[in-house]
């Protein structure tokens, strides 16, 4: 009886999967279509990679949930008691009902770096002076990041900011098998995930193509304009004092982008913050799973947007465009789902109208 009542929450749980999958598998074709259409070809090796950072971010979360399991329950005889947690009908039909997300994610990040790297062969880098001047015109003609550097212009809380800055990519592989695989309430795993694909493709591609700039710490070295000179003049002398980590990746995208790279986490672009938006999906998603949880990582998405003016990756308004479309994003999320499950439940459900055989 546990395995059929596991086996049909698998169906289930496949079936409200549906949308998801079937938009990412289509965006991933149309990705391989523009991707073909540059003479750009695809090799095994960026997905390997990526499976392998996915791989050890599993097993890094099954460590700690042994031994959060171990500590909670304080078995007589742990092995027993871990093979009684994990070898069920119902684990496994848990995992199995994961794998065809957890397959689309891995296939489908390495695309979209291949895309971020693509953006100078289909639009130029021309919407650098149009967002600097949005930033004029929202801080009173000052640039967003002098405004900010009273605050934060000491190299503690520069170096503090770009390891935080850092630690977003925790983000992009712990934070995906979490939502995966962690029992998170159907309809917020499935929202999450939706909104992952297309915020990484409409606005980390769509909307980042369409307006193509590279940023404050790239405007110089890529155009010879040297408006932020003073704002990378205090971040190198930081770097001088404590190591500010972000200057490095910096120059590590600048050599990739002059040498035509287009590996995984390649690729310059400003407009909008990828970094923020999806700092912000978590905001939005860990509502539903914990209040502590939610503001703590509401707390690290300003830390996010402070570092990205300060680090002098990117324009004020890049940020604040990044949450709108993210938001939106989120929005219409649930609405499709909506129609989704009704669907299905109109499907599956006993049709009550139908007359009784007599």
């Amino acid at each position: 009886m546990d395995a059929e009542r596991a086996g049909r929450r698998m169906r289930d749980s496949l079936i409200g999967d549906v949308p998801p999958i079937v938009i990412a598998i289509g965006l991933l074709v149309l990705c391989l279509g523009l991707m073909a259409s540059k003479g750009i070809v695809f090799g095994l090796s960026i997905v390997s990679l990526h499976a392998q950072l996915i791989l050890f971010s599993m097993l890094v979360m099954l460590a700690i949930d042994v031994l959060w399991q171990l500590w909670k329950h304080r078995p007589a005889a742990p092995v027993a008691h871990l093979k009684a947690h994990y070898l069920t009908p119902r684990q496994y039909a848990h995992i199995g009902s994961r794998l065809p997300m957890l397959f689309v994610f891995i296939v489908f990040m390495p695309f979209f770096s291949k895309m971020k790297g693509m953006i100078p062969l289909f639009n130029d880098y021309t919407w650098d002076e149009t967002f600097i001047a949005w930033d004029q015109a929202l801080f009173f003609g000052h640039d967003a990041w002098e405004v900010i550097q009273p605050i934060f212009g000491y190299p503690y809380v520069t170096a503090f900011l770009a390891l935080l800055y850092h630690l977003w990519f925790l983000l992009i592989y712990p934070g995906c098998v979490f939502f995966c695989f962690y029992r998170v309430d159907p309809l917020t795993r499935r929202r999450f995930f939706l909104s992952f694909v297309l915020c990484w493709t409409l606005i980390g591609g769509a909307m980042a193509t369409a307006f193509a700039s590279v940023g404050p710490c790239f405007l110089e070295p890529l155009f010879g304009n040297p408006r932020f000179a003073p704002q990378m003049a205090y971040l190198n002398a930081a770097n001088e004092q404590v190591p500010v980590m972000t200057l490095h990746v910096q120059q590590m995208l600048l050599e990739w982008f002059n040498t035509d790279a287009r590996g995984l986490g390649s690729g310059i672009t400003a407009m909008p913050s990828m970094h923020i938006s999806m700092a912000f999906i978590y905001v939005l998603a860990m509502r539903h799973v914990s209040r502590r949880a939610a503001q703590a990582f509401f707390a690290f998405f300003v830390a996010i947007f402070i570092g990205s003016v300060h680090l002098a990756y990117h324009y004020a308004v890049d940020g604040i465009v990044a949450v709108a479309a993210t938001g939106a994003i989120w929005w219409g999320s649930k609405h499709l789902f909506a129609w989704w499950d009704r669907r299905q439940h109109a499907r599956f459900a006993p049709d009550a109208a139908q007359p009784a055989l007599v």
